[in-house]
C-alpha cells in the first residue's frame, strides 16, 4: 500500500509540472502573438457583427484656437484660408479662400496683386470675380469696375451702396477735361505733393484729348498739335474760372493766345497759325458736338465718381457695332477711375486720409482689348504697374484664343504677357485647342488639362424633366500659381448672391409678341373663360446649384461656411 501511495503521489506532482509548463507557453505564445482586431467594418465572420456600409464622420471647421482642445482628433486644411471663401476643394473637401489682395499682402502666396479668368461662357467667370470682389468689400477694399460692357456688376455694386454711373448715347456725359478731386485734394496737400497731384490730373487730360483724336483720326496727333493742346490746357485753367470742357479747349486754340502761337511756331503770322491748326480744329470741332463719338465728352460730368465707395461705369448700352465710342469710353473710364486712386494715395501718403485698397475689375477683357488702337498699350501699362499703385487687379476672357486674335504681333505678344504676369491664372472649362497656348504661358500638367477639358463638355439631357441637366463644368475652377500644382474648386452661392448674380434677366419672362389671342368684340360664348396660368420660368443660375426649383436645399449656405 505504501509503494502504491508514493507512486500515485508522484504521477499527480508530474501532471501538474505538465500542466503548469502548459500555462507558461499559452502564456508566452499569447504574450507574442498579436491580438486579434475587428476590421474597418467590424468582426467578419456570420453573426458577428460586420457592418455593410460605414457612415462617414461629421466635419466640423473651426480655427487653431477653438479646435485646440480636440487634439489629437483635428487635422490642418489642405488648401490656403486666406481670403474670400469660394467653396469646396474638389480633391479634399476643403474649404479654399482666394483672392489677388489676400494672397499677395497676408498670404504672400503671389508676387503680384492679379487674377486672370479664362473659361467658356456661362461657366461662372463673372460669378467667381462677383464674389471676390464682395469679400474684398467685407475687408475694405473697393471694387472699382471700369467700364461693365454687360452689365454684369451693376447690381452687386447697388447692393454694396456703391455708386453706378451710366455713360452712352443720351444716358450721360464724362468730361475728359474735369480733374475730378485732384483740386480739392491739392488744396489740402502742400509741397510737392500739391504739385504732382496738379501735374498728374494735367497729363492725364491731355492723353485722353490724344487718345480721343487718336480715335477720330485713326492715327495720333503730330508733336506740334501735341504741344498746342498742352499749352492750350495751361491757359484755360490760368484764365478759365471753374472747370472746362472740350468746346473751352477748341476755342481757346481758336483764340490763338500769345502763349499757343509760341508753340504753333507760326513765325508772327496768322495765317500761318491757321493753316498749323487747321486740321486740329476740325478734329476737336467733331468731339464737341458730332461725329462717332457724339456729345459724350463735350458736356460737363454728369455724375462725379466718388473715392469712398465701390463704383461701376455702366457702359453696356453702347453697341458692339460703335468700336470706336466703345474704345473711346474705355479709355476715359480708366482715366477717370485711376485718376482717383492717384488721389487717394496722395491723400493717404500725406497722412490726411486712411489707406483704400482698390479692386479693379476688367472684365470681357477681349472686347476691350479690340476696341480701338491704344487699349492693349493702356492694359499693359496698369498689369505693370498695379502693384506700385496698392491696386489689385481681375481680369476676364473667354479663351487665350480671344487674346491672340489681335491684329498686330505686336500686341498679341502683349496680350499674353497679361497671363504671365497674373499672380493667379484661374481656368475654367476650356476646349482642347486651347492647351498649347495655355502651355505657352504657364506650364499644367496631363491631369489638369484633361480636368479643363471635360469641364467644357456640354449638358445632358434629363428625360425625366424634359431640361438640360447642369452643365459638368458650372461653377468648377482650377485655381494655379505659377507651376504649383493647381487646386481644384467648385464655387457655391449664398442664397442672397444667387439673386444678385443672375445674368439671365431678360429670359425669366415668356415672349408672348404675336400670340394668337381672340378680340373681346370677336367673342361670341357668354361663358367667362377661365385664364390659363402662365409657367414660371426657370433658369439656370450662371453658376448656381440647379434651377430655381430646387435652390431651397442651398438656402443654409453662408459666405463664410459652404454646407
Amino acid at each position: 500500500m505504501i509503494g502504491g501511495h508514493k507512486r500515485a503521489k508522484s504521477t499527480n506532482i508530474k501532471k501538474q509540472r505538465q500542466a503548469q509548463i502548459r500555462r507558461q507557453k499559452q502564456a508566452e505564445e499569447e504574450v507574442q502573438a498579436p491580438r486579434k482586431r475587428p476590421g474597418m467594418r467590424g468582426w467578419v465572420g456570420p453573426g458577428r457583427g460586420e457592418a455593410g456600409v460605414v457612415q462617414m464622420a461629421e466635419e466640423w471647421r473651426g480655427t487653431t484656437v477653438q479646435a485646440c482642445g480636440l487634439w489629437p482628433f483635428s487635422v490642418g486644411t489642405g488648401t490656403p484660408m486666406v481670403g474670400v471663401p469660394l467653396g469646396r476643394n474638389l480633391s479634399s473637401g476643403a474649404t479654399l479662400c482666394c483672392d489677388p489682395i489676400s494672397w499677395f499682402q497676408r498670404a504672400k502666396l503671389i508676387s503680384n496683386p492679379s487674377a486672370f479668368v479664362l473659361g467658356k461662357p456661362g461657366l461662372g467667370k463673372s460669378t467667381i470675380i462677383r464674389r471676390m470682389a464682395t469679400g474684398i468689400a467685407g475687408y475694405g477694399g473697393q471694387p472699382l469696375v471700369l467700364g461693365d460692357l454687360k452689365p454684369d456688376y451693376v447690381d452687386l455694386i447697388e447692393a454694396l451702396g456703391g455708386q453706378v454711373i451710366t455713360l452712352g448715347r443720351g444716358r450721360g456725359h464724362l468730361n475728359i477735361l474735369d480733374p475730378g478731386e485732384s483740386r480739392a485734394a491739392a488744396r489740402r496737400l502742400t509741397g510737392k505733393a500739391r504739385s504732382r497731384v496738379l501735374a498728374d490730373a494735367h497729363g492725364r487730360r491731355l492723353n485722353m484729348v490724344s487718345a480721343l483724336l487718336t480715335i477720330m483720326r485713326s492715327s495720333p496727333p503730330t508733336d506740334r498739335e501735341e504741344t498746342i493742346l498742352d499749352r492750350a490746357l495751361k491757359v484755360l485753367d490760368d484764365r478759365l474760372d471753374g472747370t472746362p470742357v472740350l468746346p473751352d479747349l477748341l476755342k481757346a486754340v481758336q483764340d490763338a493766345p500769345d502763349e499757343v502761337r509760341q508753340v504753333a511756331l507760326d513765325r508772327g503770322s496768322m495765317d500761318r497759325y491757321r493753316e498749323i491748326t487747321d486740321g486740329l480744329e476740325a478734329s476737336l470741332i467733331g468731339l464737341c458736338g458730332g461725329g462717332r463719338l457724339g456729345e459724350t465728352f463735350s458736356k460737363p460730368t454728369t455724375s462725379p465718381m466718388v473715392r469712398d465707395r465701390p463704383v461701376v461705369f455702366d457702359v453696356s448700352s453702347i453697341d458692339d457695332s460703335e468700336m470706336d465710342l466703345q474704345a473711346a469710353v474705355l479709355l476715359a473710364c480708366w482715366s477717370a477711375g485711376f485718376g482717383t486712386v492717384n488721389v487717394a494715395n496722395a491723400l493717404a501718403d500725406a497722412g490726411l486720409e486712411p489707406r483704400r485698397h482698390y479692386f479693379v475689375i476688367l472684365d470681357e477683357l477681349w472686347r476691350a482689348l479690340r476696341a480701338g488702337r491704344g487699349m492693349v498699350d493702356r492694359v499693359d501699362a496698369l498689369t505693370r504697374l498695379n502693384r506700385q499703385r496698392g491696386v489689385g487687379m481681375a481680369m476676364c476672357s473667354h479663351t487665350m484664343s480671344d487674346l491672340m486674335s489681335l491684329a498686330n504681333e505686336e500686341d498679341r505678344m502683349k496680350a499674353r504677357g497679361f497671363v504671365e504676369r497674373s499672380g493667379m491664372v484661374i481656368c475654367g472649362g476650356l476646349p482642347a485647342a486651347e492647351m498649347p497656348m495655355l502651355q505657352s504661358a504657364i506650364p499644367f500638367s496631363e491631369a489638369e488639362q484633361n480636368m479643363l477639358k471635360g469641364w467644357q463638355d456640354p449638358p445632358a439631357w434629363d428625360p425625366a424633366t424634359n431640361k438640360e441637366a447642369e452643365p459638368p463644368g458650372r461653377g468648377k475652377f482650377l485655381v494655379k500659381v505659377g507651376g504649383r500644382p493647381g487646386i481644384p474648386v467648385n464655387l457655391q452661392l449664398t442664397s442672397v448672391e444667387s439673386g444678385i448674380h443672375d445674368t439671365n434677366k431678360l429670359w425669366h419672362q415668356t415672349s408672348r409678341v404675336g400670340s394668337a389671342e381672340p378680340a373681346a368684340s370677336e367673342t361670341t360664348d357668354t361663358t367667362e373663360a377661365t385664364p390659363v396660368t402662365e409657367p414660371t420660368a426657370t433658369t439656370s443660375e450662371e453658376i448656381g446649384q440647379g434651377t430655381s426649383g430646387d435652390r431651397t436645399s442651398h438656402t443654409d449656405t453662408d459666405v463664410s461656411t459652404h454646407s
